[in-house]
């Protein structure tokens, strides 16, 4: 198997230690990506491009001029979030989508939602490929008194949201419930663990308006810190399969979400569910569980029961093999 990717996600995800040979790529919008990529792409069966950018690429090299019997390789492609490119318009944005799923072979999407979309967009034979984050390694320690007393949480309830500090994960909304916690007898605690660049607009507020909300930077202990929480809360405008959601009902955390995306389908009877935007509706959701400990239990039980019910991580990679095999007809 050969990867081709920018060289510091090797670092990353060490392509070349799990076996595979690996190509950097040069940086993003350089015109030589193309070039290398078709290089690559010479005597391949099988060619499968992650996400928008790297499918239009995929694509572009498959069909470039002297691509010769490269252009007869199969292009799997794998829409797992919603495709974003430098700030494309939407028209733009459209025409990618469309050009990339009609150059595709089959398209895999990690949600009905993706399916209907790439579907709409003229993808001959769009699938459905839900991915399963693999479990937290090690042992975990629901409602760990160490990690609480580190954010603070010792005698209060724990909120925890987990996510980069970014338009569109609803943060500003959260915020904005976070003010309707703060005449609750014990005040909860909101923790948010990720970057972004919200964050100093996030911090102001938090400070101008006194909430009970801290940011802890990225961290490396989430599941821990999930762990230890009263209640998870996934404010976004939109989400695939949120690695949020899996680990919360992974671990048995009560889960609020906004019912966008794929998250419904993820979830299933086992989160409350809110719409995105609502301020009102989130926090009712989150004192509603915070006031009723049986409520809580039972999203404790039933996530763990639909976790049991998501692949798993041989299943995914068996699939995604199937298709490899039907396409190259072994």
């Amino acid at each position: 198997m050969t990867v081709c990717a920018p060289a510091e996600l090797d670092r990353v995800y060490d392509y070349l230690g799990a076996g595979a040979h690996f190509v950097p790529l040069p940086r993003l919008g350089d015109p030589a990506t193309v070039a290398a990529l078709r290089n690559a792409c010479i005597g391949a069966d099988v060619v499968h491009a992650h996400g928008l950018q790297a499918s239009v690429r995929a694509a572009l090299a498959l069909s470039g001029a002297g691509a010769g019997a490269i252009g007869r390789a199969p292009l799997v492609t794998t829409w797992d979030g919603r495709n974003q490119v430098c700030g494309a318009p939407g028209g733009v944005l459209r025409l990618l989508e469309r050009r990339t799923v009609r150059a595709a072979t089959v398209v895999l999407a990690t949600s009905s939602e993706l399916v209907d979309r790439a579907r709409r967009r003229g993808a001959r034979d769009a699938r459905l490929a839900p991915v399963t984050v693999p479990p937290a390694r090690g042992p975990v320690c629901l409602h760990d008194g160490k990690a609480r007393a580190e954010l603070g949480a010792v005698d209060r309830p724990l909120l925890m949201a987990v996510g980069a500090l970014e338009r569109g994960r609803g943060y500003r909304t959260l915020l904005d419930a976070a003010r309707e916690w703060r005449d609750l007898d014990p005040q909860p605690l909101l923790v948010i663990a990720g970057e972004g660049r919200e964050r100093a607009a996030l911090q102001r507020r938090i400070a101008d308006e006194e909430l009970p909300v801290r940011l802890i930077g990225r961290r490396e202990d989430v599941a821990e810190l999930l762990a230890a929480a009263d209640v998870a809360v996934l404010p976004s405008r939109w989400e695939a399969r949120s690695l949020l959601a899996q680990e919360a009902l992974r671990l048995g955390v009560p889960l609020v979400a906004t019912a966008v995306g794929g998250v419904p389908e993820l979830v299933g009877d086992a989160a409350e569910l809110v719409p995105y935007g609502d301020a009102g509706a989130l926090a009712s959701a989150v004192r509603g569980l915070l006031d009723d400990v049986e409520r809580r239990m039972d999203l404790a039980a039933a996530g763990r029961v639909q976790a049991g019910s998501w692949p798993t991580e041989d299943e995914t990679v068996a699939h995604v093999l199937s298709v490899y095999d039907e396409l190259t007809g072994r």
